[in-house]
């Protein structure tokens, strides 16, 4: 595995794979973007390739290449290990069977767990042709891993038992569940169902859902893989693995509800398309798209419970920041019809998405004319939405726009907006108070800059000065003790440090000299300290008559008094 890695490292500098996810400019050696793990508007986030790293300044994330896809991601290490391989050309050793984790254990459960329910489908004519039916044709079912799982209690039990897996391992990854009041008695979770594998973002498949073949009556239509180890429901989205580079590229995102849609729509080209897999969006599931791209199009079904989606959706996206549309579906239409029946319908309503604002007011002036209606509903409906927003000039492009639409002054607006805004978000100012507080040893603040020196230029593959040099001097100045005590204490955020250093010294020719004047100014913020300890102990020998203490204390005084002024005067000739 470490030789797959430094292979990888060699074929990939930090600068070219962050560069795929985040727009980066120069900024002197290193290079600065727009953090990806938080909401932000003034670019806080580097990449040094001098130290193969990355560093943001507001929510200190920081890591490598193999962290920056982790979390991007949302993968484990070999997940990332997956995908940084796949782009380096670089062949990944295979795993030793006797070294498996329970992990890789579990993975494989669920490959021979889609094997099944794959070699299912291509036997049984029923669901097979329900699928092309639908408009589905062999190449999309055979590329999706699409499946089918027999009506009977233990045949997917029974299969992966003969390959010996564990049946803890089947009952890990939601495969199985155990029949009540028993401790070995296992049962299959998906009964009688299509298949739908559910990957995470490398391509694993981490869990299922299953949509009923024979409705009766009494069985959900859609069956999903419980909360799993590797199956989190608040963080999967339905086909980001094949969507991500689409969306990148064409920088925006669609989101469907059910997986027919999203398999119909990536076979129509809009390949683009993630779905929530039937379960509740979350502000996760947002945030990860909105790493991808700012901007998306809901298109969900065209009945109440779809736009009831749409608005729940649309507010935690408005939050996040992004740019929301919605694309107008027939009433009793999903997207997977529509791609059947009239595609240029659906390609037309693409085309044409609303802003949410607009497609809410839209609905709501559809469906009446009563003024005091609308009144009433623009305040509880609409302006919710506006209040989600956080650019203010976007909020007065909506004002104006409901204001046109309904005649409604915009004074009377924008008042019921700051209602709004305080109901739906409390009374908390819209900017956070900073936490950190200010350093006011002044000694440290200096001795940090040199000690983000020291470490920059131990590091550094090109060194410009001598670290050993800069930490005997500091060790002079600050004794042993204290130099331990401020490395430890800037340790904690030594990954800002170095880049905050590296920012500012990196172009300068004049490190030296730099350096040495840091070391100057040190030695007088310590000498200055010291100079306040022998005062004070003086004023107490001198309150105690104790002449000879008093007379040492006064010598001590003027040469510390002394040397601060040789340090000013060399200060001022720099």
């Amino acid at each position: 595995m470490s030789s797959s890695v430094d292979q990888i490292k060699s074929k990939l500098d930090i600068v070219s794979v962050v560069g795929t996810y985040v727009k980066l400019e120069k900024a002197g050696s290193n290079f600065k973007g727009r953090c990806p793990f938080h909401n932000e508007k003034t670019p806080s986030f580097f990449v040094s390739t001098d130290r193969d790293s990355y560093y943001c300044f507001g929510c200190h994330a920081k890591g490598d290449i193999f962290t920056f896809v982790q979390e991007f991601e949302g993968l484990d290490f070999v997940g990332a290990l997956k995908v940084l391989a796949e782009r380096a050309g670089v062949t990944l050793e295979s795993v030793a069977p006797q070294s498996k984790t329970e992990k890789d254990e579990m993975y494989h459960a669920l490959e021979l767990a889609t094997f099944y329910f794959e070699k299912n489908l291509s036997v049984e004519k029923v669901p097979y042709d329900y699928l092309i039916h639908r408009g589905l044709t062999k190449e999309t079912i055979s590329a999706w891993k699409l499946g089918y799982t027999y009506p009977e209690w233990r045949g997917l039990y029974d299969f992966l038992l003969s390959k010996k897996v564990a049946p803890a391992t089947m009952e890990k990854v939601g495969l199985v569940k155990k029949k009540e009041g028993t401790t070995d008695s296992f049962y299959d979770t998906f009964r009688g169902r299509i298949i739908f594998p559910i990957s995470d973002s490398s391509g694993r498949v981490v869990g299922f859902s299953g949509r009923i073949l024979v409705d009766d009556g009494k069985s959900p239509k859609y069956l999903n893989s419980p909360e799993t180890e590797l199956f989190n429901k608040s963080e999967i989205l339905y086909g980001l693995h094949r969507a991500k580079h689409v969306i990148r590229e064409r920088d925006y995102s669609i989101l469907v509800e059910g997986q027919m849609d999203l398999v119909s729509l990536h076979q129509a080209g809009f390949t683009n398309t993630v779905a929530s897999s039937g379960t509740a969006l979350t502000e996760g599931h947002l945030t990860r798209l909105a790493r991808l791209s700012n901007r998306i199009i809901m298109a969900f079904d065209g009945d109440s419970a779809g736009i009831s989606a749409v608005s729940r959706a649309s507010k935690i996206a408005l939050s996040l920041g992004m740019e929301v549309k919605v694309a107008r579906m027939p009433e009793g239409k999903d997207p997977a019809d529509l791609v059947k029946d009239s595609p240029e319908v659906l390609t037309e309503s693409i085309k044409q998405s609303t802003h949410v604002i607009l497609f809410i007011l839209d609905q709501l002036l559809s469906s009446t004319t009563d003024r005091q209606i609308i009144a009433r509903k623009v305040v509880s409906d609409v302006l919710p939405f506006v209040s989600f927003i956080r650019s203010s000039s976007e909020q007065a492009h909506f004002v104006s726009e409901i204001s046109l639409r309904t005649r409604i002054k915009e004074e009377a607006l924008w008042s019921d907006l700051r209602q709004v805004t305080l109901s739906s978000h409390g009374a908390v100012s819209a900017e956070q108070k900073q936490e950190k507080k200010e350093q006011t040893d002044r000694r440290f603040v200096v001795a940090r800059k040199i000690i983000g020196i020291m470490l920059w230029q131990k590091q550094a593959k090109e060194k410009s000065i001598s670290y050993e040099d800069i930490a005997k001097n500091l060790i002079r100045i600050l004794g042993p003790d204290d130099m331990k005590l401020f490395v430890e204490r800037v340790s904690a955020d030594q990954e800002a440090l170095l880049f905050e250093t590296e920012s500012y010294y990196n172009n300068r020719t004049t490190l030296a000299s730099d350096v040495e004047g840091l070391i100057l100014g040190l030695e007088e913020e310590d000498l200055k300290g010291k100079l306040v300890s022998a005062m004070s102990a003086l004023h107490t020998a001198e309150s105690l008559h104790d002449t000879e203490k008093a007379f040492t204390l006064l010598q001590e005084c003027q040469r510390l008094s002394k040397r601060i002024n040789e340090i000013k005067q060399i200060h001022e000739k720099k």
